[in-house]
Parts: C-alpha cells; structure tokens; sequence
C-alpha cells in the first residue's frame, strides 16, 4: 500500500519577542493596545517594585503568556524544550512512564484515559479518576507538567498514586511500576466466526499503514472469507489528522472525510477519500466502530467519517467532543505555540465540538462493576473549563441520552462475568456482526 505524506498544515511565525515590555512597542500600537499593554506593564512594575520577594523576569513572562493562552480554551499552550521532547515521544511512542492521558481540571489531575496494557492500565486507573498525591505529596492546585514530569521516570521505579474514584467513599492508593511505553497503535485478533477486530489505541506515526497490514494478516488467519470486522476506538485520546484520514480512506471509496475551518488563511482544508488508498479494503463486509467518552479528536473524525457515509455502524457512548484542530507555531528552535486554529466538521458538515460522535447503537460497558456509578461523572469536552462553544448553540440538556430502561442491557457485571463476558461492548458487537448478513443494517450504504 502506499501512503503519501499528506498536505502538512504548518503555520510559521517570526522569531522574537513574544510580549512588548518597551514603550517603543506600545507607541506603536493602536490606542486599544496601547491601553491594554499599557495595564499589563503596569502590573508588571508593580510587581517588581513591591512583590513581597524579587521575581525574575522569566517567571513573570512565562506566566503571562499562560495567562493569556489559558483564557482562550483547554488546548492551547505554549510549550518549551522540555515539553517539545516530550511532544515528540507521545507522536513517536515511545517512552517510560506510566502510560496514562490527563489533563488539569480546576487544579485537580484528571484521566482521560490510561493507555491500553500500559502499567496504569494493568493497575486499574480508569478513565475519570482523579490523582490527589504522588508519594504522598498532595498536587492538587499544583502545575499539571510538574505532575506529569513525577509520574515519568525509569522502567522498573514505583510510584504511590492516591486516587480519588466517583462512586468511592474514600480515596484509595495505588502502586504503579513504571515501564517502557513502546505503545502499540494498533492490535488485531481473530474471533469466532471469522470476524476481525482491530484496535486502535492511538493516532501515533504509520498507523494507516498498521491498520491496514492488520487487515492482510487477519484474512491469512481467517478459515475462509471475513465475516466482519470491529474497529475498537474505545479510550484513543486522538492524535495525528494525517493518520486519521488516512484510516479513513482504507474504509471509504469516495467523498469528504473531514473538513477543517479556520479565521486564518490556509486553515480551511478539505480532506477526500482516495487520497491516500485507492478503493475500500475490506469492500462487501460489514464493520461496527466502537466509541466510548474517551474516544477523542481523531478517533471521532474516523468514526464520524464512517458514520457519515453509511460504511460503519457505531456502537458505544458518546465521544469525548474534541473538534478543533491545534497547530505548533514556531517561535524558536526550543519553543513553540499549541494553537486551536480550526474546527473540524465530519462529512455532514457535523461539529463534533462538545457534542461528540453519538452512536447508532448506545451500548453500556456493563461489565464494569463501577460504570454506573461512574457514569454520572463522565467528563467530555463539553465539561472543560473555557471549552470552544458547538457553533449551533446545543444546550447541555439537548446533548444528553435518555435513561429509559433497555431490556437489552439489565444484566450485572457479576452475572457477565459468571458467563465468561468480560468486555460486554465487544462481546454485543461481535454478536451482532455474527447475526449480520450482507445486506443489513451494518453494511447498508
């Protein structure tokens, strides 16, 4: 297969001062600016003057431009060295730690999701948690990178995390031991009655092409022709754009597979199928998506796209609600802008932004024994402070599912677990494709 490097989207800006400090630089300002800036250095003079300790420079500036980047939304920031290399070991995947997804939420260290056969997965962190003490030393309040750093360490050392959990009474410790997170993107196995289910954990480097030599090796191991296929995007925080049009198109023989739109000249792209891969690989099969409150930015553009175009039934809960597009501007060779400068729209013209990827079919994971309890504390995009506002103005009420009781889905995890089910949103998947024929609802066109 080939897969051309698609059109990267790099916006460049000139190297240099990032704050104007000088009154040369606000003279030359409108009268607007030059009051604006002229408060900014006021309060910059001030502190310097009569702050209780001396302050440098740097720390001063480094917290105004956080200042500034946190007003606008969750993802925008502005990242350093340290953080550049980091950057570039999520995209390449591969590093030690822990293996988990967070964010800060109001002080406190969320998880979005802890990365599949990671330590933290294997530990049972969950998505929802929160992480109140690291050894225990509380870091509520406390800077989300610090935290990060904390967590990173050799293959092998241990760390004490005290996690809070919805639906627990008290905060209860975990030891994690590190490991080398050489995550896999992508999974594949056989199940029975020759339907395929390939798992994508995250949107790193090749993963088009991962997918794709998943598919080949499952119809080897296939007696005879495949069935179906599940694409389980459960618990992917996203990543790049490039590889999630370019899955799409392995599925897709024509049409929009995503749009994105931006203020800025060359920030409206448009994304097509047969862009990357000619025809649809697995043509005549019918394929289920699954999705869950973790599945993110380019996890829901390929279920939105498959969705979209009738090729996919969507099965799960409703996506996280991540649809804006961020761009690294350069300032200089170790810094660096996380910039939302788009939204993304799926064929339909549909904003995924706080309203997420809702699918076809709600399943409940009903096999954890916490989901219930958990659920009432799901986070979504929709819930971050300083969130983008869905362009259509949904109100949260009108974001919601109903809660009528499904006599599909009564039973519990104990008795799930007595008939051998440990993964009831797989397990009702691979049912249904068992039952689909060629003609119904999860190929239909």
């Amino acid at each position: 297969m080939k897969l051309p490097a698609l059109l990267k989207n790099t916006a460049l800006i000139a190297t240099g001062a990032i704050l104007a400090t000088t009154t040369t630089v606000v003279a030359q300002s409108n009268s607007r600016q030059n009051d604006e800036f002229a408060k900014l250095f006021a309060v910059y003079q001030r502190i310097q003057a009569s702050y209780v300790e001396p302050v440098e420079d740097e720390k001063l500036i480094r917290g105004a431009i956080d200042g500034m980047l946190s007003s606008l939304d969750p993802h925008s920031s502005y990242i350093d060295g340290a953080e550049m290399r980091r950057l570039s070991t999520l995209i390449d995947g591969n590093y030690s730690g822990l293996g988990l997804s967070v964010i800060s939420d109001d002080g406190a260290v969320k998880i979005i999701s802890p990365f599949r056969g990671s330590p933290a997965d294997k530990a049972g962190l969950k998505a929802g948690d929160y992480i109140t003490h690291l050894d225990g030393d509380l870091i509520y309040g406390g800077d989300l990178d610090e935290a990060v750093n904390r967590m990173r360490g050799p293959a092998g050392t241990s760390i004490r995390l005290t996690v809070f959990r919805a639906g627990r009474d008290e905060p209860f410790d975990v030891e994690v031991t590190r490991g080398v997170i050489e995550l896999e993107p992508v999974t594949h196995e056989l199940s029975a009655g020759n339907i395929g289910v390939i798992t994508v954990n995250e949107f790193s480097r090749d993963v088009g092409r991962d997918v794709y030599t998943a598919w080949d090796a499952l119809q080897e191991e296939a007696t005879g022709r495949l069935n179906g296929l599940v694409l389980d995007l459960r618990s992917n925080p996203g990543g790049s754009l490039d590889e999630a049009v370019a899955l799409s198109d392995l599925f897709l023989d024509e049409g929009r597979i995503v749009s994105q739109r931006g203020r800025a000249r060359g920030e409206t792209l448009l994304y097509d199928a047969e862009s990357v891969f000619r025809g649809d690989m697995a043509e005549d099969v019918p394929i289920i998506v699954l999705i869950d409150a973790g599945s993110a930015s380019a996890a829901e553009i390929v279920a939105g796209a498959l969705q979209d175009h009738r090729r996919a039934l969507v099965m799960g809960e409703r996506s996280f609600g991540k649809g804006s597009v961020q761009t690294l501007l350069p300032l200089s060779r170790e810094t660096a802008l996380k910039l939302t400068t788009a939204r993304y729209f799926t064929p339909s013209g549909h904003s995924v932004q706080e309203g997420g990827i809702k699918p076809d079919i709600i399943i409940p994971q009903l096999s954890d024994p916490d989901y219930a309890k958990r659920k009432k504390y799901t986070m979504r995009e929709s819930d971050l402070r300083g969130h983008l506002v869905n362009e259509l103005g949904l109100k949260d009420e009108e974001l919601e599912s109903d809660d009528l009781a499904d006599p599909r889905f009564q039973k519990t995890a104990e008795e799930l677990e007595a008939e051998g089910v440990e993964d009831f949103q797989l397990h009702y998947a691979l049912e249904t494709l068992r039952r689909t024929t060629p003609s119904a609802v999860a190929l239909r066109k």
